[in-house]
C-alpha cells in the first residue's frame, strides 16, 4: 500500500464555565491515536473525539493517519523497543491481526475487562481480541458479509428476491448456471489470489484455520474444506469471471458484468457510487455451506481499538472509548449515516437510522439486515498466521481447480504452512 501523507487534526475544546468543569471526570491531556484511511478511521475518530471534548473540556485529541502498512510497521518497531516512548495512547489494529499482537508482546496493551461492558458487542469481535481470560480492546467496525445482487438479472432469469434468502452455496450455483443461461452474465467475480472468499465462507461454517486452542487446523477442517470445494465448484460451473487485483474485482461488478458479489458490508457505499444503478440491487444472506453448524452470515475484515499499557494518558483513553465507542448509540447512528459504517455495538440496531428503506435498494433496511446478520457470526480464533495460510491456501487452491483431490491439497495446505509459521 502507498503510504498516504502524514496528516494530523488536532481538536481542542474551549475552557467553559466552573460548573461544567466541576461536573466532568478529572481529565485532561492530550490523547494521540494512530489509524489509516482519512474518510473513514480518521474521520470516524475526529467525530468521536469531538463529542467527547463536550463532555470533557480541556481534553485534546492528536490523530495522526498513516498508510495500513506503516501503522503496522511503527507499532511493531515500538513494541519490540519495549521502551513505548515513540507509541500513541490508542493504535487501530485490524481483527485479524489482533492475536498477534497481543501473544507476541504480552502486557504491551492495556486489559478492559472490567472496564468495558463487552456483553453490548457481537461476541466475535469481543473473542477475537480475548486472550488468557483477559479482554483487550473496544471492538470497532464490523466486516459483516452480505450478498450484494442485481435485481434486474435474477429477475430475467426467474428469480425473486425470497428465492435467494438463507441458501446453500450449492443452490447459488445453481442459480448462477440459470441467470447465465437467461441473461449471458456470469454470476459472480473473484480473485482467487485472495483469500477472502476462503475466509467468508470458512467463518460462516464457525471453524478458522486455527482451533479454539490456537493449533493449525486444516485436514481435518470440514468448514476449510467446504470452502475450498465450494470455491472449486464456481469456477468448474462457469459462473465466475475471473478478477486479477481489487480494481479488477471491483469493477467486475460496478460495470454490470455479473450478477451478484459476496463480500463485506464495506463495499456498499462503492456499489451506491453507480448512480445509473440505483433500485437494480438487492441484499440477502451469505451463503452457507450444506453442513451441521453452518450459518447464513460470515465477516471479512474489520478493526478494534486498542490502548497501550505505557500510555499516560491510559486512564482517560479507556473512558474515552468506553463512553463514545461503547456507549453513545447517537455516534453510530451518524457514523452509519455520514460514513456507512457499521459498528459492532449491538444496541445501536434499534437506532431510526439503521431502520431506513434505501431506495438503491430497491427500499430495503440494508442497514438493519447487516446489523442482524452482524449477531450472528460465528465467532472464531484468527490465530496468529491468517496471513500466512491464506498465502498457503492460495497457492494450493488452483491444483484443487485442475482436478487434484480436496484432501491431498489440504494436505499440502498444511505442510506449506508449517515451513512458513515455524
Amino acid at each position: 500500500m502507498d503510504r498516504l501523507p502524514l496528516k494530523t487534526w488536532t481538536l481542542r475544546a474551549a475552557w467553559v464555565g466552573a460548573s461544567l468543569m466541576a461536573a466532568a471526570p478529572a481529565f485532561a491531556g492530550e490523547i494521540t491515536i494512530w489509524c489509516w484511511d482519512p474518510n473513514f478511521n480518521v474521520a470516524i475518530m475526529r467525530e468521536a473525539g469531538e463529542r467527547y471534548t463536550k463532555a470533557h473540556p480541556g481534553t485534546t485529541f492528536n490523530i495522526v493517519d498513516f498508510a495500513k502498512a506503516d501503522v503496522e510497521q511503527k507499532l511493531q518497531t515500538g513494541l519490540a523497543s519495549g521502551t513505548g516512548n515513540a507509541l500513541p495512547d490508542i493504535v487501530l489494529i485490524e481483527d485479524y491481526g489482533a492475536q498477534k499482537y497481543l501473544q507476541s508482546f504480552p502486557g504491551a496493551f492495556a486489559p478492559m475487562t472490567k472496564k468495558i461492558d463487552y456483553s453490548g458487542f457481537a461476541p466475535y469481535k469481543v473473542q477475537l481480541m480475548t486472550l488468557e481470560g483477559e479482554t483487550y480492546g473496544v471492538p470497532f467496525d464490523s466486516g459483516v458479509t452480505g450478498l450484494f445482487y442485481r435485481r434486474d438479472y435474477l429477475e430475467q432469469a426467474g428469480f425473486k428476491p425470497a428465492d435467494l434468502e438463507n441458501i446453500t452455496w450449492d443452490r447459488y450455483i445453481e442459480i448462477g448456471k440459470a441467470v447465465e443461461a437467461k441473461t449471458g452474465k456470469k454470476m459472480t467475480t473473484e480473485d482467487l489470489n485472495d483469500g477472502g472468499m476462503t475466509r467468508i465462507i470458512m467463518q460462516s461454517g464457525g471453524k478458522w484455520y486455527f482451533n479454539d486452542d490456537g493449533e493449525l487446523d486444516v485436514t481435518g477442517n470440514a468448514a476449510l474444506k467446504g470452502a475450498l470445494d465450494t470455491q472449486a465448484k464456481m469456477v468448474k460451473a462457469g459462473i465466475v469471471k475471473p478478477a486479477t487485483g481489487w480494481n479488477d474485482f471491483v469493477k467486475g461488478f460496478t460495470s454490470g458484468d455479473v450478477a451478484s458479489v459476496v463480500t463485506g458490508v464495506w463495499i456498499t457505499g462503492t456499489i451506491k457510487a453507480q448512480a445509473a444503478q440505483a433500485g437494480k440491487w438487492g441484499v440477502a444472506p451469505t451463503p452457507r455451506l450444506d453442513m451441521a453448524g453452518a450459518t447464513n452470515a460470515s465477516n471479512l475484515g474489520g478493526s478494534s481499538w486498542y490502548v497501550l499499557a505505557k500510555s499516560k494518558e491510559k486512564d482517560e483513553a479507556i473512558n474515552f472509548l468506553g463512553a463514545i465507542y461503547g456507549k453513545d448509540i447517537d455516534f453510530y447512528q451518524k457514523i452509519l449515516a455520514d460514513r456507512g459504517a457499521v459498528g459492532s455495538l449491538t444496541a445501536a440496531r434499534s437506532g431510526a437510522v439503521y431502520q431506513q428503506s434505501d431506495a438503491f435498494f430497491g427500499g430495503e433496511q440494508v442497514w438493519q439486515r447487516f446489523a442482524d446478520w452482524l449477531a450472528k457470526v460465528p465467532p472464531v480464533n484468527y490465530g496468529i498466521f491468517t496471513n500466512e495460510l491464506d498465502n498457503a491456501v492460495t497457492a494450493n487452491l488452483q491444483a484443487l481447480i485442475a482436478g487434484k483431490p480436496v484432501d491431498a491439497v489440504l494436505k499440502d495446505i498444511e505442510e506449506q504452512a508449517k515451513t512458513q509459521i515455524q
